[in-house]
């Protein structure tokens, strides 16, 4: 006898087809897995033949032969464990004949029958929506499942509720996500006492999709003010969460309800390593820059991260992805992710700053910034310094003295609007040509930008980045044309550059 039941494996973000096949036939009993199956995979031969002993089903006294197609796809995990289990089943026929047509499944079992979760559910939510079918996974699974619209999530916990359902006997009934009516919560904006350029700067970063860099003293709120990035963000779409959501779902924490549509801050350690960064291992993961899919990356102590580490950032932030590769296997993650950075304009930390402490020569200042490559700091679109506030600012008790998040998200927003308006993308993600044809600054604008191109020696990059910018500016003034203030706000956001000219 042969049964045929539909399952998914998991590539990267990807949910490719597997057709388990099992085939029962004459000879002495075994149990074979065939098909490029892993430890995990192989293992399962015994989970499956408690599991089904447990729920008083015979197990057959004959040489089963399970197939997982196609053969030169790598199986992982515990995932194929009811799909086998269920195709030794109809094969035997304890199950009707083709009671698993137009169903996916997806689950580990326990010894005694009952389905554990998995990683990957909402990419195979996905794949079976787009084939048409009906996806059945453990319970655990149903709400991240469901949170994909236009497929049928049919939860069940124990195999003995699945095989009723495919007699006939119990239905399952389809499962409704209770996270879709979920409010992201983020930390206020106003909380943030002084630094009004600052806040300036993280409106116009949030408003075109820029990345940003914050240089100062220790203590100057450069990552309080990162932090409070993803709350003047737009909220993410229905696809973008989706994807975030996926690429946590494949990830080795899982997917957490309470972050679904919630714009991801990740904050890797400085002592990260470049796989700990883009991702991937002998089975690849996602890195930190893909689960900051969709969200804010922030690096904090910039230049006491590893330079090849940093090295590795300069391709995403150009393209959006990243593919890893091994020997064996290539896997492609998503990476738009927004670059939040902050690091001290010295050593000790405290170079120009009001308490005179810095003791650093220049060259010990030039040796710490050069941790940080030319290349890398050119794909980073606004430098700006963030000083020691007022301390009258700081003093308890005192109210607010800036917009709320919700004040700064509105005008952010209709930043964004006009950009897909305009080109059906943000501003930093525009390409050479359409630069060339939305981010034309008048005359006078257009000759204080070549002047300063080469005054400031900008690179050709920088000085796209800096009519990007611009453009962002002219969208927050609600401004048709991109005037001379805004080529010199944006001009003026370029610190770095500004301070290497003048050296």
């Amino acid at each position: 006898m042969l049964a045929k039941v539909m399952s998914r494996a998991q590539v990267g973000i990807d949910a490719p087809e597997v057709t388990v096949e099992a085939h029962l036939s004459n000879g002495l009993p075994g149990f074979t897995i065939v098909g490029l199956p892993e430890a995990a995979v192989r293992e399962s031969r015994d989970r499956v033949r408690s599991a089904l002993l447990n729920s008083r089903y015979d197990f057959p006294p004959r040489r089963i032969t399970v197939n997982l197609a196609p053969a030169d796809l790598p199986k992982e995990g515990g995932r194929f464990d009811l799909p086998i289990a269920l195709g030794i089943l109809e094969a035997s026929g304890q199950l009707p004949t083709h009671s698993c047509r137009d169903l996916e499944f997806l689950g580990e079992l326990s010894l005694s029958g009952e389905l554990k979760s998995v990683r990957g559910a909402l990419p195979a939510a996905m794949k079976a929506r787009d084939a048409g079918r009906a996806l059945l996974l453990p319970c655990d699974n149903a709400d991240e499942a469901a949170l994909v619209s236009g497929v049928q999530v049919l939860g069940a916990r124990h195999l003995l509720d699945v095989c009723a359902h495919l007699k006939g006997m119990q239905r399952l009934s389809a499962h409704v996500s209770n996270l879709a009516g979920y409010a992201p919560q983020y930390e206020d904006l106003n909380e943030v006492r002084g630094q009004h350029q600052a806040k300036r700067v993280l409106e116009i970063a949030a408003a075109g999709g820029h990345s940003l860099l914050f240089i100062g003293p220790p203590g100057t709120g450069k990552s309080m003010l990162a932090s409070r990035l993803p709350g003047i963000l737009p909220p993410l779409t229905e696809e973008e969460a989706l994807q975030a959501a996926a690429v946590a779902s494949i990830s080795e924490a899982g997917f957490r309800a309470s972050r679904w549509r919630q714009r991801v801050f990740r904050a890797p350690h400085h002592t990260a390593s470049g796989v700990a960064l883009v991702g991937g291992g002998s089975y690849p993961r996602p890195g930190e820059i893909s689960l900051a899919h969709n969200g804010v990356l922030f690096l904090d102590e910039l230049p006491e991260f590893d330079r090849h580490v940093l090295e590795v950032l300069r391709e995403p932030l150009e393209t959006g992805q990243i593919v890893v590769s091994r020997a064996a296997r290539q896997a492609e993650f998503p990476a738009r992710f927004q670059l939040i950075a902050a690091m001290n304009p010295c050593p000790c930390g405290y170079l120009g700053d009001a308490s005179g402490r810095c003791r650093c020569t220049l060259e010990q200042v030039r040796r710490y910034r050069a941790r940080i490559s030319g290349p890398l700091l050119d794909r980073i679109d606004l430098h700006v310094e963030v000083p020691r506030p007022a301390r009258d600012a700081l003093r308890p008790g005192n109210s607010p003295d800036g917009e709320s998040s919700q004040s700064v998200a509105t005008r952010v927003a209709r930043a964004r609007v006009r950009q897909q308006e305009r080109c059906g993308k943000c501003n930093a993600r525009l390409s050479t040509r359409e630069i060339n044809r939305y981010c034309i600054p008048e005359a006078a604008g257009r000759q204080l930008l070549e002047r300063a191109m080469e005054r400031l020696a900008l690179s050709a990059r920088g000085y796209h980045r800096v009519l990007k910018v611009s453009r962002t500016i002219a969208d927050l003034a609600d401004s048709k044309d991109i005037q001379t203030g805004h080529i010199a706000e944006a001009i003026g956001y370029r610190v770095l550059d500004r301070q290497k000219s003048a050296a």
